[in-house]
């Protein structure tokens, strides 16, 4: 991973649009802070296109594509994209599987989810488990106190046994069936939303990412970028960022976001 000063004028004037993880990317500590919010609306003042791409849930993807500065939202990892027109007050959500099926695999998620919390202790059901559409998320550092990696692992083991994708983010556990990621739904939302192909535009858009459910997105996009505490999942990651910032959490995204916007402006 290169520093962030190693990008090229000509890259970040190349960039249309920032696609970002949320928690402990744009987060500090579970907040969102008043810098890392204003960076989005500068983003998003600049003509980019801003999109989230997140673990978390139904329920605060719905918010987050409602009021804050962003074009779309992907969320619990792929299940989902919401986009809200606000012109025409209306919200499009598109799942990638039906309501009855996702009905049938939250009731095999629970069970799972006992299994689990009785298997590893000090785990806990993630807060925004009930906001949640997909998928089951295991808590192992955001409200109880942080797991040792082997309690990480067995949760990804008991998830696998069964069946479902499980992956690992800063906070939690996140385990559904089907094959559907980040960067699958990522594709799909920009098809269909904007009328883009990301492959042949992907060298046009930059995303930020903090952890190993980040992967897929890291080893997609030229410019990749990690905030500096990606660094703790050294080793762990299938596909690293080709730059880091100096800063951790929201900070980085700051300092990237300040990157990016100079570089443009030096050019207008």
């Amino acid at each position: 991973m290169r520093p962030l000063s190693a990008v090229s004028a000509a890259s970040w004037r190349a960039i249309r649009g920032v696609l970002c993880d949320i928690d402990d990317t744009v987060t500090t500590d579970g907040q969102l802070t008043a810098a890392a919010y204003d960076a989005l609306a500068r983003l998003h003042a600049a003509g980019l296109k801003v999109i989230p791409i997140t673990g978390r849930p139904a329920g605060w993807c719905d918010h987050i594509a409602r009021m804050w500065p962003v074009d779309a939202v992907v969320g619990e990892n792929g299940a989902f994209w919401f986009r809200y027109d606000r012109e025409k007050h209306v919200m499009h959500r598109q799942f990638i599987d039906p309501p009855a099926l996702r009905a049938r695999h939250r009731a095999a998620l629970t069970a799972i989810a006992d299994e689990i919390l009785s298997a590893v202790p000090g785990t806990a059901i993630a807060a925004d488990q009930h906001y949640r559409e997909t998928d089951l998320a295991i808590d192992f550092c955001e409200d109880v106190p942080r797991l040792p990696d082997a309690a990480v692992q067995c949760i990804v083991d008991i998830m696998h046994r069964h069946g479902l994708i499980a992956k690992i983010s800063s906070i939690h556990v996140n385990g559904w069936f089907g094959n559907y990621d980040k960067l699958a739904t990522t594709r799909a939302l920009f098809s269909q939303c904007f009328g883009i192909d990301l492959d042949a535009e992907r060298a046009h858009h930059v995303f930020v990412g903090d952890s190993p459910n980040d992967a897929p997105m890291f080893g997609y996009f030229p410019l990749a970028v990690g905030v500096a505490n990606i660094r703790d999942f050294s080793g762990r990651l299938a596909h690293e960022p080709a730059y880091v910032t100096n800063a951790s959490a929201g900070a980085g995204f700051v300092e990237f976001t300040n990157s990016l916007l100079e570089a443009r402006q030096k050019n207008e």
